[in-house]
């Protein structure tokens, strides 16, 4: 029986959560209470405060701040390597440095896929950060290759290893020494300083050294290639948080007629059935087959941010066609990436594609009044933010604000093109390097019907009363949003019900009694 101070629940081993508990009288008392000892400014005083913030005055000293970032919308290199690293088969991701971060990456990522999540840690403390952690670094690997018989070890670096210049590649040269780790057994490395960048850096740093470290195996061998009458494309979605993507661009390729190497496919990773067994490694891109990528007849890359490094290498080591495209969102998206795919593997785009996209175009026309003229905020991360405006301007929405806390100087330009397209586009400002306290001000002062981007737009949503539909990452306050495909025809209908539904469930929210309407 759970109890409070003063109630007892009436029903058994119901557990009452912040939500509940603390509306009780006695916490309501300690609340005012403290007000007391903290010298609390009288609530009139913090109301007009903070209705000050919501004006044209602040948002001027707001967008003059330089030396301080509030809620930015990004998390830190690390945790984008980590995600790298899970999208290839019997990888243990392993973080040089603190065990705090790497229980940051874990529960960051259990939170929003709802799954366990495996990493290590080398554990550094005061004595590490002051010698080096080099010891760390080779236990670790002995513990792991003992304890979890994983067939690679990914390792990635945070702050603390970063700040005292710790050599990574040394480092695991001396692990093969001591026989922590076998001469042979395959280590990639990347150098993920968490204080510059962001996770899309960390995760493009991260991919290059593995698709590296196996492109160099001796499984990287022509002979090993089986023959087929397939052409076998290389699709590298980049940071992308949507298990349904990776089996979306699975299922068109194959459609296609195409043989699909997803590199870095986490979607059996971070998204295993509950059918009684547990393995530690449940999914992700073949090792061998990884190490064959470099014998495919292109590499589709799907982010050009945060893919950047990655498309560098494969151009100039594989000496492979290296097509570097928008992440396909929406009709026009779509298109062009299979386009591009009929085009470099020589075959036609079938019937049934071409029915899926007649379908997205159906809806959008059948949802076009409620979501026509709706003014739009978006944030997230650069290549997301560019595919979704995109789409919200095929919708025939107007984006107002565009904010992209990690986006680098070519972000305007490419934001600026995709408006240009579209009259919709006209009044768009965007915002690179800004954050959610900026958007804050965006929305209260220019306001707008909606918001897009990930459960940190949240706070914005309940302030400004304006409703949030969840798109990206992290979102950890929903459920299985990820189990869906955003991109392609049947990505983009998934996309336009989230959108118009949210939109219906607020017109319904504010109608009068005459117009609460059971058809829409």
């Amino acid at each position: 029986m759970t109890t409070t101070p003063e109630h007892a629940s009436a029903v058994p081993l119901r557990v009452l959560d912040h939500n509940d508990i603390f509306r009780d009288e006695v916490y309501q008392k300690q609340f005012e209470g403290k007000r007391e000892f903290e010298d609390a400014a009288p609530k009139e005083e913090v109301q007009r405060v903070l209705d000050w913030t919501r004006g044209w005055e602040y948002r001027e000293k707001n967008f003059a701040r330089e030396g301080l970032t509030v809620n930015p919308a990004k998390a830190c290199q690390p945790l984008g390597a980590v995600l790298a690293a899970l999208g290839f088969e019997g990888t243990m991701p392993l973080v040089h440095g603190s065990q705090g971060c790497v229980a940051y990456f874990r529960s960051h990522f259990a939170r929003h896929f709802k799954e366990p999540v495996p990493a290590a840690s080398t554990s550094m403390t005061e004595d590490a950060a002051v010698f080096g952690g080099i010891n760390n670094l080779v236990e670790a690997m002995e513990n792991i290759t003992a304890l979890y018989k994983p067939k690679h070890i990914a390792v990635s670096t945070t702050c603390m290893a970063e700040v005292i210049g710790e050599d990574l590649f040394a480092y695991i040269g001396a692990a093969r020494e001591q026989e922590a780790i076998t001469q042979d057994f395959p280590v990639s490395y990347a150098h993920t300083p968490s204080f510059v960048g962001s996770h899309i850096t960390g995760y493009d740093v991260m991919l290059k050294g593995i698709i590296e470290m196996l492109s160099k195996s001796p499984d990287a061998d022509a002979s090993k290639v089986e023959k087929s009458d397939k052409v076998r494309l290389n699709v590298i979605p980049g940071f992308d948080t949507y298990v349904g993507n990776h089996r979306e661009y699975k299922r068109i390729l194959e459609l296609m007629g195409v043989d699909p190497l997803i590199l870095g496919d986490h979607s059996s990773s971070l998204d295993s059935p509950a059918d009684g067994e547990y393995f530690l490694y449940p999914g992700g891109t073949p090792l061998a087959q990884g190490a064959l990528a470099k014998f495919s007849r292109a590499s589709l890359l799907l982010q050009e941010t945060s893919l950047r490094r990655t498309a560098e290498y494969i151009q100039k080591d594989w000496k492979q066609d290296t097509i570097v495209l928008e992440t396909p969102i929406g009709v026009k998206g779509t298109d062009v990436f299979l386009t591009e795919v009929a085009r470099v593997a020589d075959v036609e785009v079938p019937a049934e594609l071409t029915l899926e996209r007649g379908r997205l175009v159906d809806a959008i026309t059948d949802s076009h009044a409620y979501v026509h003229g709706r003014r739009v905020a978006l944030a997230g991360d650069p290549d997301l933010v560019i595919a979704l405006t995109r789409f919200v301007l095929e919708l025939g929405m107007i984006p107002v604000h565009i904010v992209s806390t990690n986006a680098d100087s070519t972000f305007k330009a490419r934001m600026e093109k995709v408006l240009s397209a579209s009259k919709f586009g006209a009044e768009a400002t965007v915002w690179p390097e800004k954050d959610l306290w900026h958007l804050r001000s965006l929305v209260f002062t220019e306001p707008v019907d909606l918001l897009i981007g990930s459960m940190q737009l949240k706070y914005i949503s309940r302030e400004a009363n304006v409703p949030l539909v969840r798109v990206g990452f992290p979102i950890f306050d929903r459920h299985h949003l990820h189990r869906f495909p955003i991109i392609g025809y049947t990505g983009g209908l998934h996309l336009l019900t989230q959108l118009v539904n949210t939109i219906l469930d607020e017109m319904d929210r504010n109608a009068p009694d005459h117009s609460f309407d059971a058809v829409r």
